[in-house]
């Protein structure tokens, strides 16, 4: 359960980084509330699960998460590169979460 949390709060973190640009820096009000709501629900989250996970592997994952899911949606939504070597990258910090899910302890 811990770790579909962490994941659950992963989303959030993508949540809040594309919030960030639909809010233009705080400046509109809707936006801004969204961004701010998903942060501290994804800290609140995060919080939760370094209960029982150990905070480098929790922390790592959840900032993972974040990353890949904030370049993904900035490819979809944003039109960012998706040139080959960036696309790779993405993959291996993928591979680098699941190597830490499946060789985690708990």
């Amino acid at each position: 359960m811990t770790w579909f949390i962490l994941f659950i709060a992963g989303l959030f973190e993508i949540a809040w980084a594309v919030g960030l640009k639909y809010s233009e820096g705080f400046t509109r009000l809707w936006p801004s509330v969204f961004t701010i709501a998903a942060m501290i629900t994804s800290m609140g989250l995060l919080s939760f699960s370094v209960r029982s996970l150990p905070v480098g592997t929790a922390y790592a994952v959840w900032t993972g998460i974040g990353a890949v899911g904030t370049a993904v949606l900035g490819i979809i939504l944003f039109n960012e590169s998706k040139d080959f070597v960036r696309l790779f990258f993405i993959f291996l910090i993928i591979s680098g979460i699941i190597g830490l899910r499946f060789y985690s302890k708990i």
